[in-house]
């Protein structure tokens, strides 16, 4: 369980990233999304003790963040966007050498390195240096490291950030995995809705939206999206992109060259609110 009561963070420029977020985070996977700037990943490095609030207070299983930081940095694990393994050291090098590190006996690492990387599809690949990976399995490295650690939980920001569809898959594949609660940050609207039991929608440092994705979506129940590079007068406007929400009913009078029917995802929520705040 993870409790934020006004969450507020202003740097030294002036700049307030955060404010005053509320927030109980009690599912298995939560998904942050937001635009970039939204005030994601302050979130997540403040809920991991890297970075302190301004004001307002956190915990985690009961722990507060900033009196029993050291506490709770033995139960979680935070990876960075810009994690990037070592070149010459293998898969096993990296999750023995990060258990290590951790605390535990070279033994004990070893043997929670090689399962790990085992449940991963990793095991061919464990001696190899990770500069000849792929670039799925450089972040599935990392999720060994996760995984194996045994935590309560797990904050991953923009896990798949860069990578190609496949490689994206083979990482959702390893979160599932995890055990825990994990916490990650997503531009892909895909990824929140294929990993996630909750998703919050961050704006401008605020909270715009909690729940499940069916929650989310009722909103747009029987509705699909048409979009458009033909002017219209009603709906939002995307560059030269032109967007409204129609019945399904009447979905049948777009048919034809020039307009694209879609369903709904939650990239329409992500349209929808984000858009219309930026106008």
């Amino acid at each position: 369980m993870i409790r934020t009561d006004e969450i507020v963070k202003r740097y030294r420029n002036g700049t307030v990233a955060l404010h005053g977020i509320t927030l109980d985070l009690d599912e298995r996977v939560t998904a942050v999304i937001g635009m970039n700037g939204a005030g994601k990943t302050t979130l997540i490095r403040i809920l991991s003790t890297q970075l302190e609030p301004t004001s307002g207070k956190a915990e985690i299983n009961g722990l507060d963040i900033m009196k029993n930081a050291s506490q709770i940095r033995k139960n979680i694990v935070s990876i960075p966007q810009e994690a990037s393994p070592i070149g010459i050291l293998t898969p096993f090098e990296h999750v023995k050498l990060y258990l290590v590190g951790r605390g535990m006996s070279m033994s004990e690492a070893e043997r929670n390195a090689n399962i790990s990387l085992d449940q991963l599809e990793l095991r061919e690949f464990k001696h190899k240096p990770s500069d000849t990976l792929s670039g799925g399995m450089k972040r599935k490295v990392f999720v060994a490291m996760a995984l194996s650690a045994n935590v309560d939980t797990i904050f991953l920001d923009e896990p798949t950030t860069g990578l190609d569809p496949l490689s994206r898959m083979e990482v959702w594949s390893a979160i599932r995995q995890l055990e825990g609660n994990v916490i990650l940050t997503t531009h892909y609207m895909d990824e929140a809705h294929e990993l996630s039991d909750e998703v919050v929608m961050i704006h401008g440092g605020k909270v715009l939206e909690k729940g499940n994705v069916k929650s989310l979506l009722s909103r747009f129940k029987g509705l699909v999206r048409v979009e458009t590079t033909v002017p219209q007068e009603k709906g939002l406007q995307i560059g030269r992109l032109y967007i409204k929400y129609v019945k399904e009913e009447d979905a049948e009078k777009y048919l034809g060259e020039g307009y694209n029917i879609k369903r709904i995802t939650l990239d329409d929520l992500f349209i929808s609110r984000g858009m219309a705040l930026e106008s």
